[in-house]
Order: C-alpha cells, then sequence, then structure tokens
C-alpha cells in the first residue's frame, strides 16, 4: 500500500498546566508518541511545543482514524509519564487525567509539510521571544 496521510496534532495538558517544562518529560513524551505512532504503521515526524501542549507532525496509514490515534497517544503517553512519577508532574496533578479530553488534528494538506516542521520546531523558541 501507498499512502502519504500526514496530521498535525495538538494535546494540551489538563487545565493548561505547565508540565512540559523539562526535558526529561519532553523526551518521555516523544519516546511514548514514537512508539505508538510505530505501532500503528506510522511515523513521529516531528514532536514539540510549549510548556502546557503539545504539537505532533505524524504519518498514518488510512486504515487509522485519527480518533483511535489520539486516543492511543494520549492515553499511553500519560500512562508512561505517570509510571515515571516525575516530581516535576506529581507536583501540579492531583488526579489521574494529564491531559484535556479535547485535541486539534488536521491533515497537512493545505500546507507544505517542510512548514508544517519548521512551525512546530521552533514552538518553544516562539515561547521564550515572547517573554517580556
Amino acid at each position: 500500500m501507498v499512502f502519504a496521510l500526514s496530521y498535525h496534532l495538538v494535546f494540551v495538558t489538563k487545565y493548561r498546566k505547565d508540565v512540559i517544562a523539562t526535558d526529561r518529560v519532553r523526551d518521555c513524551l516523544r519516546q511514548a508518541f514514537a512508539s505508538v505512532c510505530s505501532d500503528f504503521g506510522g511515523e513521529l515526524r516531528e514532536c514539540d511545543g510549549e510548556d502546557d501542549h503539545v504539537h505532533l507532525l505524524v504519518d498514518m496509514p488510512p486504515k487509522v482514524a485519527p480518533a483511535v490515534l489520539v486516543n492511543s497517544l494520549k492515553g499511553v503517553s500519560s500512562r508512561l509519564l505517570r509510571a515515571q512519577n516525575l516530581p516535576e508532574i506529581r507536583r501540579k496533578f492531583r488526579g489521574d487525567h494529564f491531559w484535556s479530553p479535547s485535541y486539534f488534528v488536521a491533515s497537512t494538506g493545505g500546507v507544505s509539510l517542510d512548514k508544517v516542521r519548521s512551525y512546530i520546531q521552533n514552538q518553544r523558541h516562539r515561547a521564550d521571544s515572547s517573554q517580556p
């Protein structure tokens, strides 16, 4: 099967808590997302964001429904972070939920993948430059 189906996904932390602030959390998320994408026969092409949300660029086969993919990405990453018992997360959350129940997904057909990739790669830089 030949396909070229890419999605731009955005997940926001519960209550927009700034728990993705450390490299350790970002690396853990990136590994979880890459593993889930691989399990579905796809690929994580980019992953970055700010302290309270994350952007992903993923390639997926057409047999994988975006809602199913999102459910797995959020569920696996949340469980993995909880299992790590990281103090920077434990201090901010008391319940079992890491992600907000909402998400954004768009196919990337309207813009080049390089532009989406560049946008995602520059998320942290944009946030840093907007601070006074």
